[in-house]
């Protein structure tokens, strides 16, 4: 009985495992679209019409600790100095989209 009590809870921790997302998987090709629309003005080919030095490519963004989904969130989210807030105009999952993109891009360096 112990047995089959382990087989089914490895079974259902198997099975919840393998179908569950990692958390701030987003999705890099709805990404491109939602960055199109929203951040391309500023961020065309992943430079920084704003502020130069700031762009979006792989140095820069590990040059200011922004170079992982965690931070690209939180700075689209909340905004911060000449970047605006998108927090309230974008659903949490276009928010995490748009960091795949970035990321994604970022290590193709935006070609």
């Amino acid at each position: 009985m112990k047995k089959l009590i382990t087989v089914m809870l490895l079974g259902i921790a198997i099975f919840t495992f393998a179908f569950s997302s990692p958390a701030l998987a987003g999705d890099a090709v709805g990404g491109a679209k939602v960055f199109s629309a929203n951040c391309a003005s500023c961020h065309a080919g992943g430079k920084n019409l704003v502020q130069a030095a700031k762009s979006l490519k792989k140095d820069a963004l590990e040059k200011y600790d922004m170079y992982s989904a965690e931070a690209i969130i939180s700075q689209v989210t909340k905004g911060k100095n000449a970047m605006p807030a998108f927090g309230k105009r974008l659903k949490d999952s276009q928010i995490e989209d748009v960091a795949a993109y970035v990321l994604s891009q970022a290590d193709k360096d935006w070609k």
